[in-house]
């Protein structure tokens, strides 16, 4: 599978640790930086080239990494038709795939040991997304908002009287 991978300063170590062990494991790497340390980096600059990748490639999928994973997070899911999720277990890393099909992974680098990073990155990727009919509405009421800004409708229980 075609990964394409970013950070910033803070997950620098992590995601050549992560690309080398996805390379080993059979995948292709899409490295869209940073390729050199430097602490003043911004990750917006990585991850949404990253997310872009994942977006225009649609047989790929992303995973993004800084301190926490929040901003990393925060910037996929502003790249039309990407949904990231911040996985902190393998569990988390499977929901998102599972239930969300989230294309995108955010990781801290920070809070978790480089081995624990690769095994949530390898749940990921070998998780289908169930295609369940619940999980499958929910995904669409996202697209269409994110498509028209139109919210979906309250169900009769949930209105107000």
């Amino acid at each position: 599978m075609r990964v394409h991978i970013a950070t910033d300063h803070a997950g620098f170590e992590a995601k050549n640790h992560l690309a080398e062990a996805l390379r080993a494991s059979g995948h292709e790497v899409v490295d869209h930086g940073p390729f050199v340390y430097d602490a003043a980096d911004h990750y917006p600059v990585y991850c949404l080239r990253a997310a872009e990748g994942v977006a225009a490639d649609p047989e790929s999928l992303g995973v993004v990494l800084g301190g926490s994973g929040n901003g990393e997070q925060i910037a996929a899911n502003k790249v039309r038709g990407v949904r990231a999720a911040l996985a902190w277990s393998e569990e988390t890393a499977r929901l998102a795939r599972e239930h969300n099909d989230a294309r995108v992974i955010s990781i801290g680098a920070r809070l978790h040991p480089l081995d624990q990073v690769v095994s949530f990155v390898e749940v990921f990727l070998a998780t289908p997304y169930s295609e369940e009919k619940r999980h499958t509405a929910r995904i669409d009421m996202l697209t269409r908002y994110e498509e028209s800004g139109e919210l979906p409708p309250l169900p009769a229980s949930a209105a107000p009287e």
